[in-house]
Order: structure tokens, then C-alpha cells, then sequence
């Protein structure tokens, strides 16, 4: 390689302050984050009052359509009085949701998170704010006329469309739009269940697809300010308290885990192929999507006379299963009915959450489960299925643990749930390409991953990957001196970059092989021509020791795909160029550690090592015997 430094003109130093090639650090958050995490406590406080107002809807429509007053206390449908007449109020609230969706907005159908995760793939976190108003209020209709569903979806939709129309109000990236719906979003599921925790871990399980501190620490505070209001307006207790549980479940105890945990994941597998073939039957129909829900009305309806308690959020049956045993009657018809009449629903487009209802189902599983495994005490196994069942079949294992302890507050059961928890994640991950979150995303035709890992481009610096048997020019050649350089360099190689130095050998710019080529081919009309007529000075450049990733993202900007390489610490010294090409050597280093398989410790034969054994104590019987003849 021809040697060069880097020149040092006015100006040339600019190209290096938004380089990326500052000194390293863990980080790449800004103080921009403190204006973003106040936008988000605002938008925490206030989802809090969008939970308690759909709480409240919830109650007078469940009032009103059962029992025929206008009241917002808390009731349950179970507790009705209409006899056949419950079959006309599903149906009813079905025929008013499904008109809500059509003239009003389609985005209202569905359990809230895929339309929410959406947003942020494809509507740069931007959400209709009618959607704010219509997907509470249809939910409200849904669930208070019987829909199975919990309260928790709409409300996760709705924070999050809150925090995205305060978003919409500034002047902000489509990251920062992102991380205030977010935080709406996980401000919402922590003032309805009082689980800021797990609220955080379900943002970064499930929408933020990242873990930033740009992004965790206003999702953070939003959490933390809905819970801190949550106890002003609604209740402060856990939401479905049980235990205290032993420290310690045994060893008959953790093993009963791993097939609670099997189960729990079968159970997973089936609700969410359930929910998508039901989906499938009712897109076969011949009707208008509109009339879908009140068909699903016909099964809530006949749900609801089977067992009453299987209608509604069932925020009272959670209760019952975790603090009593239920008998086998109430847990088969949680199990059976319960998953049916959801499924149908679900599956028919209407308004409503999936949360409770899981968290139902898997409390009525570890019910039955309680019957022959081993007794660690009332709701036990309850709550160990509810954790297991909410993470496998929402692939969220983190949120499943952390959930399932929050609503209860005991912290024996870390370990339980993390067992039962991890088997059914990875039972569902092994059978299921999707979760039921997800599914409905890819159904729309677009693709994402819940997989997030360290980014090889970032543990990988330009030093590995440049190219160093280079040519650089000097800037002083004429056109008939670049003429005899085809047959000897142009002609043979394929630099498609040259460095271009001065007399010091310093670097001063850059010319590409086409530019090279155009001046050669017009030699004649030109001859004394020079290559600092065709020079690009001041070009970007990039550092020995920088990370590749700033490196792919510079490229990206620029539109550039070659930058010359420099010495940081005589950043006068070319050392090298780099290549859209040089990169992906980095990738192929990180496909074959994904693939390549080798052993690389040869353990001895059993054989070889008796023999060695032997030799040995022979060796030790002979001298001992040597010595004793001396």
C-alpha cells in the first residue's frame, strides 16, 4: 500500500464530530431521554384515569344490559337474573360493536396488541384519535354485554393511543413517538393490575423490540407513576391476593412444576391455534365482517346459560380459584366453556383483552392439577399454571413471572413460576412459529422477530475488516501519468476507491475508478490534466478502532459504501479503506458461530484411561518394591 496521512484543511475535522467514532461507551442514550420521561409520567398519571374510566364503563354496560340499571358499581354477570333472556344480550352488544367497527373505525376489532404492535412497525407510532375513544367504548359494550375478554387489552390500546396523539403534539422522532406509546401503553396494564413490573417487561417483551435506555426508562416512569395513582383512585391491594406459600416446594414439588409448565404449554398451543382457525371459519363466511360479532354473541349467549361465570372479565373467579378449591365443576367449566366461548369470540373480531381470560384458564388448569400433585397450599398450582399459561401463550416469560407474582405478592413463588414458566415458553416456542399476539400481524403480511441479541456489527471494528493492500495516489500525477497505470494496476485489480495524498503523503481526498477511467479515456484532449482536477476532498472518513456499526449507519446516511481508513491516534495516517463488502465478513464470522459445529475437547476412552491407571500403579508397585530391596 502506497503510504498517506490525512491532511488537515479548515473544515476537514467537521467530517469527524457526527462521525460516530467518538470514544466509546455502553451507552448511546442523550440527555434528550429527562424531556421524554417527563412527556411520559404525564402520560402514565393520565392512562391511570383512562384504566379507572374504562372500569367504570365496563360496570355501568354490565349494570345496564343484565340488570337493567344505570350504576357504575362493580358487578358480575354471573349473578343475573334473566333466565333465557340472556341469550338476546351478547348478541345485542355484538350487533352494536360490529357497527362501531364498521362506520366508525376497523381498528377497534380484536384484543388491542397486535393493532397496537402495528402502529409501531408500519404507522410510525401514529394512532387515530378516535381510535382513543371508540376502542374504549366498544370494549366497554363488549365486555359489559358478556363478552369473555378482559379490560386490560382495550385499556393497553388506548393508553397507548393516548400517549401517541401527546406524541403527535411535538416535534419528535418516529423512536421518541414509539417510546410514548409505550409507555402509555404499560401505564395502562399497571394501573388495572397494579403490576408495574411486569407491565415494564411486556413493553420490552412485546413493543418496544429493543432495550434502551432511551426507551426503558420513560416506559419505566410512566409504570411507576400509573401504579403510584392507581392507589388514589382505585383499589391499592393486590389485585387477586393469595399465599403465603412454603420457601421451599421440594423436590416432588419443582418436578410437578416442569409438568404444570408441559401442560400449561399444550394448553398455549391449542387456545392460540383455536383463536386462528376460528378466525379462518368466520372469514368463510358469506356475510358482511360487521354481522361476525353478534354471531359470536350466539355462543356467549349459550356460554353464559352453561356457566354464567364464564361471561365477563371474571376478575371474581380469578379470585376464587386462587384463594379456595374450587370444585371440579366450576375449574371444567372455566376450562371448557370459558376457552370455547372465548376462542369463538375472539376469533369473530369482537372488542376485548386477553389477559384475564388466560389468566382464568390457567388457573382453572392448575386447579385439576392440584387434585393428584403434590399440596403446597391453597392456589398454589393455580397460580403457578396462570404464570406458565400467560407467558407460552404470549411468548413473554419475564412478564408471566413477574406478573403472576405481583397480583399475588409472594415472593416464594419466584422459583415455581420461573420453572413452570421457562418449560411452557419453551414448549410453545418449539411448536408455534407465533404467538397469539403476533399471529395477526403476520397475517396482515409482515414479518417480526422476538428474538433480540447483541448485534455483531457492534463488537466488530473496522481494523478486522479493512481492506490494506491497497494503491493511494498522489495528487500531483497528470492524466498521461494515470494512463500508464491500466496495465499495471486499473486493468488487473478491483479498487474501486482511491485514496488520494499530497506530497507529505498525507491524505487529502478521494476519486473513484470511474473517474479514473474518464480521465484516461480523454488523455489526448487533456494530457496535463491532473488528478486533483477529479479529486473529492474532504471525505468522510472512518476510524481504525471504530465499531462497525456507526460505520453501516454513516454508509446509510451518506449513500457512500467506501470511506479510506485512519489512525485515531495520528488521524493523519491512512491505514486502510473499507467496503460495504468488508462488512459483511463480520456476518460471516457470526453465521458460522450459529452454525458451525466442532468439538473441541477430546475426552479420553474409558479404555485408554484404565490403562493409564494401571500403568500407574504399576509404576508405583516397582518402585515401592525397589525400595524395600534396597
Amino acid at each position: 500500500m502506497t503510504h498517506g496521512s490525512v491532511a488537515e484543511p479548515a473544515g476537514f475535522w467537521a467530517s469527524f464530530e457526527n462521525s460516530g467514532a467518538a470514544e466509546l461507551g455502553d451507552f448511546t442514550t442523550t440527555r434528550r431521554v429527562i424531556r421524554i420521561s417527563l412527556l411520559a409520567i404525564v402520560i402514565g398519571i393520565a392512562s391511570s384515569g383512562i384504566a379507572w374510566g374504562l372500569l367504570r364503563l365496563i360496570a355501568f354496560f354490565t349494570n345496564l344490559f343484565f340488570y337493567q340499571r344505570f350504576s357504575f358499581e362493580n358487578a358480575s354477570p354471573a349473578g343475573n337474573t334473566l333466565g333465557w333472556m340472556i341469550l338476546f344480550v351478547p348478541v345485542i352488544g355484538g350487533i352494536i360493536v360490529g357497527f362501531m367497527a364498521r362506520y366508525g373505525s376497523d381498528r377497534i376489532r380484536g384484543h388491542g396488541m397486535p393493532e397496537a404492535i402495528e402502529s409501531i412497525l408500519l404507522n410510525g407510532s401514529r394512532v387515530q384519535p378516535r381510535l382513543a375513544i371508540l376502542k374504549p367504548l366498544s370494549s366497554a359494550i363488549a365486555i359489559g354485554s358478556g363478552g369473555p375478554f378482559g379490560a386490560e387489552g382495550p385499556i393497553i390500546m388506548t393508553g397507548g393511543a393516548f400517549g401517541s396523539m401527546i406524541a403527535q403534539f411535538f416535534r419528535l422522532t418516529n423512536t421518541e413517538r414509539k417510546t410514548l406509546l409505550c409507555a402509555g401503553a404499560a401505564a395502562g396494564m399497571a394501573a388495572t393490575f397494579g403490576a408495574p413490573i411486569a407491565s415494564v417487561l411486556l413493553a420490552v417483551e412485546l413493543l418496544l423490540f429493543e432495550w434502551k435506555p432511551r426507551s426503558l426508562i420513560p416506559v419505566a416512569l410512566a409504570a411507576a407513576a400509573a401504579t403510584a395513582a392507581r392507589h388514589y383512585i382505585l383499589d391499592p391491594a393486590p389485585l387477586f391476593p393469595a399465599g403465603p406459600y412454603p420457601s421451599f416446594a421440594g423436590i416432588d414439588g419443582l418436578l410437578g412444576c416442569v409438568l404444570a409448565g408441559l401442560l400449561a404449554g399444550v394448553l398455549s398451543l391449542v387456545l392460540t391455534k383455536g383463536v386462528y382457525a376460528s378466525e379462518d371459519l368466520f372469514a368463510k363466511l358469506p356475510i358482511h365482517w360487521m354481522w361476525w360479532p353478534a354471531i359470536g354473541g350466539i355462543f356467549i349467549a349459550i356460554g353464559g346459560l352453561i356457566f354464567p361465570q364464564a361471561l365477563g372479565v371474571g376478575y371474581d373467579v380469578i379470585r376464587e380459584l386462587l384463594q379456595t378449591d374450587a370444585p371440579l365443576k366450576v375449574l371444567l367449566g372455566v376450562l371448557l366453556v370459558k376457552s370455547m366461548i372465548w376462542i369463538i369470540a375472539l376469533g369473530s373480531g369482537t372488542s376485548g383483552g386477553v389477559l384475564a381470560p388466560l389468566l382464568m384458564m390457567g388457573c382453572a388448569l392448575g386447579g385439576i392439577l392440584g387434585g393428584f400433585l403434590p399440596s403446597e397450599g391453597v392456589g398454589f398450582w393455580p397460580l403457578v399454571c396462570m404464570g406458565a399459561i400467560l407467558a407460552g401463550t404470549t411468548s413473554s416469560p419475564f412478564t408471566g413471572i413477574i406478573f403472576a407474582f405481583e397480583l399475588t405478592h409472594d415472593i416464594n413463588m419466584l422459583l415455581p413460576l420461573l420453572i413452570a414458566v421457562t418449560i411452557s415458553y419453551g414448549f410453545t416456542v418449539l411448536t408455534l412459529e407465533r404467538s397469539i399476539l403476533t399471529e395477526k400481524i403476520a397475517r396482515r403480511g409482515y414479518h417480526m422477530s422476538r428474538e433480540y441479541s447483541l448485534d455483531p456489527l457492534e463488537i466488530s471494528f473496522a481494523r478486522e475488516v479493512m481492506r490494506t493492500d491497497i494503491d493511494a495516489l498522489h495528487e500531483g500525477r497528470t492524466n498521461e501519468e494515470l494512463a500508464e497505470l491500466i496495465p499495471s494496476d486499473l486493468s488487473k485489480r478491483v479498487q474501486h476507491m482511491y485514496p488520494v495524498v499530497d506530497e507529505n503523503d498525507r491524505l487529502v481526498g478521494v476519486v473513484t475508478r470511474r473517474d479514473l477511467r474518464g480521465a484516461i479515456q480523454h488523455v489526448k484532449e487533456n494530457p496535463n490534466g491532473k488528478l486533483s482536477d477529479i479529486t473529492r476532498y474532504h471525505p468522510e472518513v472512518v476510524f481504525d478502532d471504530e465499531p462497525l456499526r456507526p460505520v453501516v449507519e454513516r454508509m446509510a446516511a451518506t449513500g457512500i459504501t467506501r470511506f479510506p481508513v485512519v489512525d485515531r491516534d495520528d488521524p493523519g495516517r491512512l491505514v486502510g479503506t473499507i467496503s460495504l463488502n468488508n462488512l459483511l465478513s463480520a456476518r460471516v464470522v457470526h453465521l458460522e458461530n450459529e452454525t458451525r459445529r466442532e468439538q473441541v475437547l477430546q475426552l479420553p476412552s474409558i479404555l485408554a484411561m484404565a490403562k493409564a491407571r494401571a500403568a500407574r500403579e504399576k509404576d508405583e508397585a516397582d518402585k515401592e518394591k525397589a525400595e524395600e530391596e534396597v
